[in-house]
């Protein structure tokens, strides 16, 4: 599994409207792209839920390096640079993940990334991550992964509804979610 996420910031004055209107015409684009776990479209709206920022960050879960690849070198990727330039796309090893209780689409997802202290041995804190994936009847699905380059330890959650108070990171808006190979991923540690 790959996790992979790119943020698009836009100014504070801008039209979310248009966000909208790309997820609600383009996103089930990729409702059937093989190899991908799910594709949540993922937006914060300045002034809402605590959001400082208009963003359109949409977040991965890849089941196979090769339905990423196809995704970049793609023509949605290149229609996406051409409407807003190129962004940057971080990418994370999978370590883990967890299925929820909740059914139907997920509402809201929250994300966390931390950089792991130079001393900290990365096994333990992915095995810790795990550990602590969250329990809760609202839970989507959640994930646990891995930037070695940076040794950053990142915790992805999608909820049926708001997030709880107690789940960490930053927060977001689902506006909607592709899941073709979600069921294809394999559930608890993956290494």
């Amino acid at each position: 599994m790959h996790a992979m996420q790119y943020e698009i910031t836009l100014p504070a004055d801008y039209d979310m409207g248009v966000i909208h209107r790309r997820i609600a015409t383009k996103g089930h684009l990729l409702d059937d792209h093989p190899g991908l776990g799910l594709k949540a479209y993922l937006v914060r709206e300045r002034g809402l839920d605590g959001s400082p920022v208009n963003q359109y960050a949409p977040f991965y879960l890849w089941r196979t390096a090769e339905g990423m690849n196809a995704f970049l070198w793609g023509p949605g990727f290149r229609s996406l640079s051409a409407d807003f330039g190129r962004p940057a796309v971080r990418h994370w090893l999978g370590a883990g993940l967890r299925r929820g209780p909740a059914t139907g689409g997920p509402a809201t997802a929250t994300r966390q990334a931390e950089r792991l202290p130079e001393d900290a041995d990365p096994a333990e804190a992915v095995e810790h991550a795990l550990a602590a994936l969250p329990d809760h009847p609202g839970l989507h699905t959640a994930a646990v992964a891995v930037d070695p380059d940076r040794w950053e330890l990142l915790r992805f959650a999608l909820w049926s509804g708001a997030a709880p108070d107690t789940a960490p990171g930053t927060r977001y808006r689902v506006h909607h979610l592709s899941s073709p190979e979600l069921d294809r991923l394999p559930v608890g540690r993956h290494w």
